[in-house]
């Protein structure tokens, strides 16, 4: 027996239905692992982030004053920005995955009640076959029960689709909200996050540049020359410039190779002179 018109237009709601469920379990399970998946990706970011802002304080107290300030500063910027970055990981942990997540549970729910109707179809399409066969063998008692029992099937198949087309509407009108919802959440997240990430990279920015590369190169310079050393080198520069001025002889050309050798050695005989009567 070939089914109603009624049953007919039942069974492709029912097919449509499942179809609707189907397709949001397997893009909802998919959104789920992948924005699960972008948040554990942050997270590491913000743990390697921690270990550079580690290394970069280690590294300061090693540097020059100003260096050392501008790293110091750069690196306490880059540790408030992993803050933002946790507080970014932990509402989309919250406010995207766990709403996707949750979906497990409502498509669970929604195949429970596709069960209840396809049951109460099942019910019905038998007792048209027992009414069939009824007919065919045409004892007439049986015929007004078996009647009777397609008639309950039908009324009980017709109402559990009704539920279940009220079930279903209620189910995409909340899909729908909950979709701009999660969504909405993620690119406000992302906004706030980027958005102080901007503030916070400014100001280390500035503080970079505002390291004084003369000052930490004059410092740097010094260190090769402990005080102790410099005076030193100062008194034998003095001592030099006193002798030269007493001894350097007159010269009669500055051009190169064209020194006037003669009298560079008759002031050298007139020095040796002078020490030979300080001697008597």
């Amino acid at each position: 027996m070939s089914q109603t018109p009624e049953a007919r237009a039942r069974d492709n709601q029912t097919r449509q239905i499942q179809d609707s469920v189907n397709n949001v379990e397997k893009h909802f399970g998919e959104l789920c692992q992948i924005y699960a998946g972008y948040v554990r990706k942050t997270a590491r970011l913000r743990d390697k982030a921690d270990l550079l802002v580690r290394e970069v304080n280690v590294y300061a107290d090693t540097e020059t004053p100003s260096l050392k300030q501008g790293l110091k500063n750069f690196a306490d910027d880059l540790a408030k920005l992993q803050d933002y970055r946790q507080a970014e990981v932990e509402r989309l942990e919250a406010r995207v995955v766990e709403p996707l997540k949750s979906y497990g549970g409502i498509i669970k729910l929604k195949r429970e009640d596709l069960k209840v109707t396809l049951n109460a179809r099942n019910r019905e399409s038998k007792q048209m076959a027992q009414l069939e066969k009824t007919r065919q063998r045409n004892p007439s008692d049986r015929q007004i029960i078996a009647e009777t029992e397609l008639q309950r099937a039908t009324m009980d198949a017709a109402r559990f689709s009704q539920q279940l087309e009220e079930t279903i509407d209620n189910f995409e009108k909340q899909k729908i909200k909950d979709l701009k919802k999660i969504f909405t959440e993620f690119v406000t997240i992302e906004m706030l996050f980027h958005g102080k990430a901007l503030e916070v990279l400014t100001t280390a920015y500035q503080h970079i540049q505002d390291i004084d590369e003369e000052d930490d190169l004059e410092v740097f310079r010094n260190s090769l020359h402990p005080p102790e050393f410099q005076s030193r080198l100062d008194l034998v520069r003095a001592n030099s410039r006193t002798s030269s001025t007493k001894r350097t002889p007159t010269i009669i050309s500055q051009t190169p190779g064209n020194h006037n050798k003669k009298k560079v050695e008759e002031e050298y005989e007139e020095e040796d002179s002078d020490d030979t009567e300080d001697d008597n």
